[in-house]
This record gives C-alpha cells, structure tokens and sequence, in this order.
C-alpha cells in the first residue's frame, strides 16, 4: 500500500503565512458583498452551537485547550497582538459603547439608595445591593 506524500511542515507554513497573510482585503470584499443574513443564520444555528458546547463540556474541551496552549502562548500572544488590537477594539467600539452605557447610567441614576452610614458600617453594603438589583433588572428585562 503506497503512503500519502506530505509536504514538510515548514514548507505548509511558510506558504500558509504568505496567502494568509496577504488576504485581509479579500476577506473585507467578502464580508461587504456577502448577502447572506449573518444574524439569521446564527440565530438559527442556537441548537448546534449548544450541542457542541455542552459535547465539549462532557469530554472537558475547554480544559484541554487552555492546558495545551499554557500560559506562555496566552501571553506571548497577548503581548504581541492584544495592545494595538485592544486600542483599535476601543475606537471601533465607540458608537456601540455610547449606546450602551446610556441605559445603564439611567438605570443607575433612578435608584434611591439607602442613606450612607459611617464608613466600613455593614449597612453601606446595601447601596451597593440597590445597584446591583436595578442593573440586574436591566439586564434581564424585570424592573
């Protein structure tokens, strides 16, 4: 019986960081000329994507991955990618952030807190518990 032949694993990466690497405009063309309902299909999707967690779940996927990946690669990647990425997430984020925060700020602003008692008093805790209540409510839909 013959064997597969294999390009060596250097030669596979090499081409791979040449194509991929040079595509980022292909992929903008793709995602602008696509006519595809992305919000559609991935609502539709909501089943598979909770069998395939819950799978993952069972054989402990997500352990394994972090275990295989390890600390080192999480921050060598974070290191490297996540300062200009993150800066750049921030400014794309902004008009979403603006609408965002809106709610939440009014949400926070319509609670009649408990009056503040001496510092470290236990009963301060509950002006937090206030907050917290009407955000949760916010973001679960029960006021």
């Amino acid at each position: 019986m013959a064997r597969t032949v294999v390009k060596a694993a250097g030669d596979v990466v090499a081409k791979w960081v040449r194509r991929a690497g040079s595509a980022g405009e292909e992929y903008r063309q793709g995602v602008a000329s696509t006519t595809a309902d992305w919000a559609a299909a991935s609502a539709a999707a909501a089943p598979s994507y909770q069998a395939g967690v819950t799978e993952a779940i069972g054989r402990g996927g997500y352990q394994k991955g972090i275990a295989a990946a390890g600390t080192a690669k999480w921050k060598r990647n974070s290191e490297a990618l996540g300062p200009a990425r993150f800066s750049q997430g921030v400014q794309n984020a902004e008009p979403a952030f603006t609408q965002a925060i809106g709610p939440v700020l009014a949400a926070i602003g319509a609670v009649d807190l408990p009056a503040r008692g001496p510092v470290g008093s236990p009963g301060n805790f509950q002006r937090v518990v206030a907050i917290g209540t009407a955000l949760r409510a916010l973001k679960t839909g029960r006021r």
